[in-house]
């Protein structure tokens, strides 16, 4: 099947959205592998924002995976219920962090599969970890942004993270993937965002396929309330 006039010039478009976020960066505050894991584990459905404002108490304490990794959970649990789901985040940052001392000696993994078997590890934080510590990312980063501005874009027409990473690692070369997903995620903050999609500040309006009629497109559909 012939690609879509919007994929085929993907990556003239993502240059110009790069140009059009320049500092595009991970935006979790870290200092080393480890840090950085941690702090994906604890972004699942919670802003950057929260998490960096939970972390700096929590690595003052445990800075270390040796340190987690003997710490009482229900300690881990305080530091974190500023954040969603901080019970499951907290034994999850806590027996990864058991797995990294057994299995890794205390080093974050540099590999897909040793990271995904970690607790609370999917391909997507994999895949942060991966590209920011380690600038050898194994695949592209989709979240709800990435996923959300690919359709809008043109450049898929899935909707499962996996098969859009799938086509997103199709139309880029490999050393664009992690600062595709930063990006990306830039402008879906920024200026592509769920609603009421900032169009006419948008530097690529000229090419999108969803220009001015975005608002529906990559979102989840909303939640049937219970009767």
């Amino acid at each position: 099947m012939a690609r879509s006039r919007a994929a085929s010039g993907a990556t003239t478009t993502f240059a110009r959205l790069r140009a059009q976020h320049p500092d595009a960066h991970c935006e979790l505050d870290h200092h080393d592998p480890f840090t950085l894991l941690v702090s994906v584990v604890l972004s699942a459905q919670t802003t950057d924002v929260a998490v960096n404002q939970t972390t700096p108490q929590l690595f003052a304490r445990w800075p270390t995976a040796a340190a987690l990794a003997t710490a009482d959970v229900a300690e881990v649990e305080m530091a974190l219920n500023r954040i969603g789901m901080f019970r499951q985040k907290a034994r999850n940052i806590v027996a990864l962090s058991r797995d990294l001392v057994d299995r890794h000696h205390g080093q974050v993994p540099r590999t897909l599969e040793e990271l995904v078997a970690l607790p609370g590890v999917g391909r997507k934080t994999a895949n942060v970890v991966l590209g920011v510590a380690f600038d050898d990312p194994a695949g592209v980063v989709v979240d709800t942004h990435v996923l959300r501005l690919a359709q809008r874009l043109g450049w898929t027409n899935r909707d499962e993270p996996e098969g859009v990473e799938r086509d997103l690692m199709a139309l880029f070369p490999r050393d664009q993937w992690d600062l595709l997903g930063h990006t990306i995620i830039f402008h879906g903050r920024r200026v592509c965002t769920a609603r009421k999609p900032a169009c006419a500040a948008c530097t690529v309006n000229d090419v999108c396929p969803s220009a001015y009629r975005a608002d529906d497109v990559g979102r989840k559909p909303p939640r049937a309330r219970r009767k």
